[in-house]
């Protein structure tokens, strides 16, 4: 059976914890940052979990990790 490959763009954009789930970085935080708020932009600084019906996706993406 050969190996599987994985998604490279997927795998920059997921890590997976010791729980199994994935975390992820928010959006909007690259550019246009002098119109959003300190408060904003310190939001999105922080991880999320991944949305339970997008696990199974990633999971298959990154098979290896």
């Amino acid at each position: 059976m050969p190996k599987i490959k994985t998604n490279r763009g997927a795998a920059k954009r997921f890590k997976r914890n010791a729980s199994g789930t994935f975390k992820r970085n928010a959006s909007h935080r690259r550019h246009i940052l002098t119109k959003k708020s300190s408060k904003r932009k310190r939001h999105l600084r922080d991880p999320e979990a991944l949305h339970k019906a997008d696990v199974k996706s990633a999971r298959r993406m990154i098979p290896y990790c």
